[in-house]
C-alpha cells in the first residue's frame, strides 16, 4: 500500500502520444488509495493529462476518461499526405501546425487559460533549443506551455515562450522525475506509457517514424534516471498493460489501453509495499 509514502507526493506523467491513455486506467487505480498528488509535473502528453490532474485531483480520473473516448487521430494530426506535404514546403521544420492540438487543449480545460487556476502546482517540462535541457513551466498562461511540452520535433512547430524557443520536453525529460523533485516532492508516483512491447511496428509515414524513433530514444532517460532518484526517495513506478503493438498514432485502442492498464496497476498497488528510498517496480514492467 501507498500509506507510508512521505509527502509531498509528487505523481510524474510521462509522454507517448495515444498510449497517453493508458495513464487514465493509472489514475483511477489509484484513486482507490491514499495516495493523493500534492504536485504533479507532466510532459507531452503526459503534461496534458496532468493539468487535468492538477486541475481536479479528486475527479480527474472521471473527467479523463469521458475525454479520451472522444479523442481522435484527425484531430491532433489533421489532413493528409499533401497537406504534411505543404506544411513542411513552408515552413522547412515541421508537418503539421498545432492549432488542432490548441483546440484539443481546450477541450481537456475548458474555460481554465492559466496555472494560477489549478488546485495543486504543477510543472509543464518542455526542452530549450539554445541549451538542450529540460525547462519546467509553472506559472502564467497553461495553453503555450502546453503546446510546448507537446511540440515533438519535425511535427509540430516549436513554441517561443517566456524569451525561449521550446520543443517537446520528451527530448531530454520524456518522464520528468528530477523535475518533481525538484518541485519539492518527498516521493514520486510515476505514470509511464512507452513500455517495452507497446509501440507499433508500423512505419508507414513520416509522422510514425519520428514519433516511434523519438520515443524508443526517450525510454533511455527514464531507465537510466529511476534508480538514481529511488536512492533519495520512494519511486512507485505503475507497470504498464501485457506488452502489444500499438501505435503512438493509433486512438482506436483507448478503451482498452485504459481498461488494461487499471487492471495492472491495481494488482500492483494491492501488492507494494512502501519502506524508505527505493523503486517499487521499474520502467522495464
Amino acid at each position: 500500500m501507498l500509506e507510508n509514502l512521505p509527502r509531498p507526493i509528487g505523481y510524474v506523467l510521462g509522454g507517448g502520444g495515444s498510449l497517453g491513455a493508458m495513464q487514465v486506467g493509472m489514475l483511477q487505480a489509484l484513486a482507490e488509495h491514499d495516495a493523493r498528488p500534492d504536485l504533479v509535473v507532466g510532459t507531452s502528453v503526459g503534461s496534458l493529462n496532468g493539468a487535468v490532474l492538477a486541475l481536479d485531483p479528486a475527479g480527474a480520473a472521471t473527467r479523463l476518461s469521458h475525454l479520451w473516448t472522444r479523442v481522435r487521430k484527425e484531430q491532433i494530426f489533421p489532413g493528409g499526405w499533401f497537406s504534411q506535404v505543404r506544411n513542411l514546403q513552408r515552413s522547412k521544420t515541421y508537418l503539421y501546425g498545432n492549432t488542432a492540438l490548441a483546440g484539443l487543449i481546450e477541450d481537456f480545460l475548458g474555460p481554465i487559460r492559466s496555472f494560477d487556476d489549478l488546485a495543486l502546482p504543477f510543472g509543464a517540462v518542455s526542452t530549450d533549443v539554445s541549451t538542450a535541457l529540460p525547462v519546467t513551466i509553472r506559472e502564467g498562461d497553461l495553453e503555450p506551455a502546453l503546446l510546448a511540452s507537446a511540440a515533438i520535433p519535425g511535427i509540430f512547430p516549436l513554441v517561443e515562450h517566456g524569451g525561449r524557443r521550446l520543443y517537446d520536453g520528451g527530448v531530454v525529460a520524456n518522464v520528468p522525475m528530477t523535475q518533481a523533485v525538484q518541485m519539492g516532492a518527498k516521493s514520486l508516483v510515476v505514470l509511464d506509457c512507452t513500455f517495452p512491447g507497446q509501440l507499433s511496428e508500423s512505419l508507414d509515414t513520416m509522422t510514425d517514424i519520428l514519433l516511434v524513433t523519438a520515443i524508443v530514444r526517450m525510454r533511455s532517460q527514464a531507465a537510466m534516471e529511476a534508480p538514481i532518484i529511488a536512492s533519495e526517495v520512494p519511486v512507485v513506478y505503475l507497470p504498464g498493460p501485457a506488452a502489444q503493438l500499438i501505435s503512438p498514432l493509433d486512438f482506436e485502442h483507448t478503451a482498452e489501453l485504459m481498461e488494461q492498464s487499471y487492471a495492472s496497476a491495481r494488482r500492483f498497488l494491492q501488492q507494494v509495499e512502501v519502506d524508505g528510498p527505493g523503486l517499487y517496480g521499474s520502467p522495464g514492467s
